[in-house]
């Protein structure tokens, strides 16, 4: 099989000291970089995705109930977009970027960043308007390019863009593992919920 780690989110403003933090995030940023790592035999590609928000509607709200609205967070071309410190992006073969104007929190609806902007977000003012030459590739098209048939999903946030991610690829036909150790969530509440819902799903939740 060829498998491939997909980091979700692991970005400023979804950790300590972000807009829309969620506890643990350092830690998770960290743990990732030590996974990948001490794992990275395991895995013929490391992609990651960024929220990436241009103008995305109702998912920005002056007044959010953390459900379906949310503060300001992750706005192209900001520090907060860009991946946390404590990320090594040193191995990441590719970045998508989502919900430029949507909420879109599944890594399946990302595309392909620009290849001239390094993984670690090198800002470009006006580069997330500029019209791609040709349509980008979303990360299922450059997956299948690959053969992958395996994705282990990892990030931020587990009851979120982490779920959501893995249910997109189990629709799409891959094999599916989470990463608990890997991940925390917004509800910490409902994280049990998540993961059993996960593996209803048939995603293998390595708890």
């Amino acid at each position: 099989m060829t498998r491939a780690l997909i980091i979700i989110d692991v970005q400023n403003d979804f950790c300590e000291g972000g807009s829309l933090a969620v506890q643990g995030g350092a830690e998770v940023a960290a743990a990732i970089s030590d996974h990948a790592d001490a794992r990275a035999a395991d895995y013929d590609y490391v992609v990651a995705t960024q929220d990436w928000h241009i103008d995305p509607g109702p998912h920005f709200s002056e007044t959010p109930d953390f459900i379906d609205s949310w503060p300001v967070h992750c706005v192209a071309d900001t520090r907060g977009a860009d991946f946390h410190p404590d990320l090594d992006t040193e191995n990441v073969d590719a970045v998508f970027r989502k919900g430029q104007f949507e909420a879109a929190y599944s890594g399946f609806e990302g595309v392909l960043a620009p290849e001239d902007e390094v993984p670690t977000g090198e800002r470009k003012l006006g580069a997330a308007l500029a019209e791609p030459d040709e349509t980008p590739l979303s990360l299922d098209d450059w997956l299948r390019d690959r053969d992958v048939d395996e994705v282990v999903v990892a990030g931020l946030a587990a009851d979120y863009c982490v779920r959501a991610t893995a249910l997109d690829a189990v629709a799409a036909g891959y094999s599916v593992s989470v990463l608990t150790e890997l991940t925390r969530a917004v509800h910490g509440e409902k994280l049990d919920d998540t993961f059993d819902e996960l593996e209803a799903a048939g995603v293998q939740v390595q708890r």
